[in-house]
């Protein structure tokens, strides 16, 4: 009976005793964009990706994740096909810091064989920085400084500068694999919504070409308008759609590493535990033997 007993201090003294496991890795893969330059294919004109991430797993179900995303983004009518007369296109780069929530479907722990595998969604906040460039005469112009919707000129007081930065929430799925007692690999795709329409430079009417090129530049009067079709005037006309924003995306794969810290020991517990015998020792050293 005293050995069943001390097996079942050792046992309770245990309960609760989870590692939260740390992680850090790297993400490899491509960003593309979704816009008014290409309205609905996913994966288009992508770039290639990369990223660095820190995870913290608050338990086997639940996990929160920093990272640091750097890519590209870029489209242009005539490979979209969306609008070919129009004929726009831009290049942009592409940085991300951003944390997120994830939600595994299934348990996961690190080194566990019986729940090493999960699908997982994930939602979250990040901020973002972006600079759209378009080609004139062989070389690369910030579009945001030319102005070439009318922002900065008299002519149209109500355009403003648009901001090469903004916030965004991204939203995905993905899945995660542990392989080992340290590795997780993972694939990940994800969305993000912003909240501006000018990552790509295109959101409104058409602006008066004469007032770009005095006011502005030549170059931004050329790559406002760059159709196909030279002998319309389109002053006025729609250049693109306000009413949608635009959006980003990265997806790839994830390696990630365990973190091998004191919390894996579960130190509290074993020194809970350490106690408990040594003073039930105490205990039964200082009673008389049982009879029956």
């Amino acid at each position: 009976m005293r050995k069943i007993f001390v097996i079942a201090i050792l046992l309770v003294s245990g309960i609760g005793c989870h590692a939260q496991q740390h992680e850090l890795g790297v993400f490899g893969g491509a960003s593309y964009y979704i816009g008014d330059l290409n309205p609905q294919c996913h994966l288009l004109q992508s770039q290639p990706a990369f990223g660095i991430l820190y995870r913290y797993n608050i338990n086997n179900r639940m996990a929160v994740r920093l990272h640091g995303l750097f890519g590209s983004i870029e489209a242009a009518d005539s490979i979209t096909k969306s609008n070919e007369e129009r004929n726009l296109s831009f290049q942009s780069p592409l940085m991300e810091i951003g944390t997120q929530f994830e939600l595994s479907y299934k348990k996961f722990q690190i080194g566990s064989d019986k729940h090493h595998f999960t699908p997982y969604l994930f939602v979250g906040a990040a901020f973002y920085k972006f600079k759209p460039q378009g080609l004139y005469n062989g070389d690369w112009y910030s579009l945001q400084a030319l102005g070439t919707e009318g922002q900065g000129t008299t002519a149209y007081p109500n355009r403003k500068t648009y901001s090469l930065a903004g916030f965004s929430i991204p939203f995905g799925m993905g899945l995660k694999l542990g392989l080992g007692g340290s590795t997780v690999v993972g694939f990940e795709w994800g969305l993000r919504k912003t909240f501006t329409d000018y990552l790509d430079d295109v959101s409104t009417t058409y602006a008066d070409p004469a007032v770009l090129a005095s006011q502005n530049t030549a170059a931004a009067a050329a790559l406002a308008d760059q159709s196909t079709n030279e002998s319309i005037e389109r002053a006025g006309f729609q250049r693109g759609n306000p009413n949608n924003n635009d959006w980003y995306s990265f997806v790839g794969f994830t390696l990630s590493f365990k973190i091998k810290d004191k919390s894996d020991h579960c130190p509290g517990a074993t020194r809970r535990r350490d106690s408990f015998i040594k003073q039930y020792l105490k205990i039964l050293k200082s009673q008389p033997p049982a009879s029956f």
